[in-house]
């Protein structure tokens, strides 16, 4: 197993000894990337690592304005986007857009400030996820930015994967404010996924007791 490897892997598993060892072996391999084009910044994002991020972040990279995005720096995001309008509806390398990773991360200034700033609410992920900034602020309970997505023009009853709907991820998840929200835009309240679920029985199916209880009423 090469450095990198060890050191994506060490991120992963929040092995912050063994991530500050191989950094300080290797100060490049900080600003690395794996196999799916994620840097050690976004990894450590993905994966909660909130330890080993900080540590990367303090090793002075220069952030690109996906993982600048990914970690809620808005004034970063703002330098780089004043001065190249057109990246406020960029992706990520791994195929998210920018301003879908704001959302589902939970960053609700950079998403308002990449929305205004031209960024497609419903552009879909390159990376066969079919994710829009929509479905990764439903599937992730931000509330107030599903709302500010929906009052954009969001495709409420948009569909992707095996069928799903921001309304049938809201029920699979729990997020009953959600879930009322999104009806309150025009969900479809019948929707099944492609093998024939619904809002109640996948909100049953994950012992979701409030949200099914809401349904039956």
């Amino acid at each position: 197993m090469s450095q990198k490897e060890e050191l994506f892997q060490a991120i992963g598993k929040g092995d912050l000894p063994v991530v500050k060892a191989i950094i300080a072996s290797d100060p490049q391999l900080a600003a690395s990337r794996n196999e799916k084009g994620q840097s050690a910044v976004l990894l450590a994002v993905y994966s909660g690592q909130r330890n080993v991020l900080d540590f990367l972040l303090s090793q002075n990279l220069t952030l690109e304005l996906h993982e600048a995005a990914a970690t809620g720096q808005l004034t970063h995001v703002k330098q780089t986007v004043e001065k190249s309008p057109e990246l406020a509806g960029s992706f990520s390398p791994d195929g998210f857009p920018i301003a879908a990773l704001a959302a589902f991360l939970g960053h609700r200034e950079v998403t308002e400030y990449l929305v205004t700033k031209g960024a497609d609410v419903n552009a879909v992920s390159t990376n066969g996820s079919g994710y829009t900034a929509l479905t990764g602020a439903v599937a992730s309970g931000q509330t107030n930015i599903v709302a500010y997505l929906l009052q954009h023009g969001a495709d409420v009853n948009y569909r992707y994967g095996p069928g799903y709907s921001p309304l049938l991820t809201a029920a699979a998840n729990g997020h009953l404010e959600i879930f009322k929200l999104l009806l309150a835009h025009g969900a479809d309240a019948h929707a099944r996924t492609n093998d024939h679920q619904d809002a109640l029985s996948l909100a049953e199916a994950r012992n979701h007791k409030e949200l099914a209880e809401y349904l039956k009423s």
